[in-house]
């Protein structure tokens, strides 16, 4: 079993193997879903008191914030998928 991992900014990397989704946090249903998560206790906040730019939506239902753009997390996550099949 390999494990890859993504950096999601400021040292934090979450299994990438994990992730569903990468979203912006700007409309109202992701702002409803981070908030419900921060109700049922499944948020992580990477954000280190940064302003959240992307939202990572994992299998186990957590809701990851992080202060990374959306479309960084996500060429980290592609790059990482073509040195692993190299």
């Amino acid at each position: 079993m390999d494990i890859k991992l993504v950096n999601i900014g400021f040292g934090n990397i979450v299994a990438a193997n994990r992730i569903i989704a990468i979203i912006s946090p700007e409309s109202a249903p992701i702002k409803r879903i981070i908030q419900e998560a921060r109700e049922k206790g499944m948020l992580i906040d990477a954000t280190y008191g940064r302003r959240t730019r992307a939202v990572i939506i994992s299998d186990s239902a957590h809701v990851i914030l992080s202060a990374v753009q959306p479309e960084t997390v996500a060429n980290r996550l592609a790059s990482k998928d073509i040195t692993d099949e190299e």
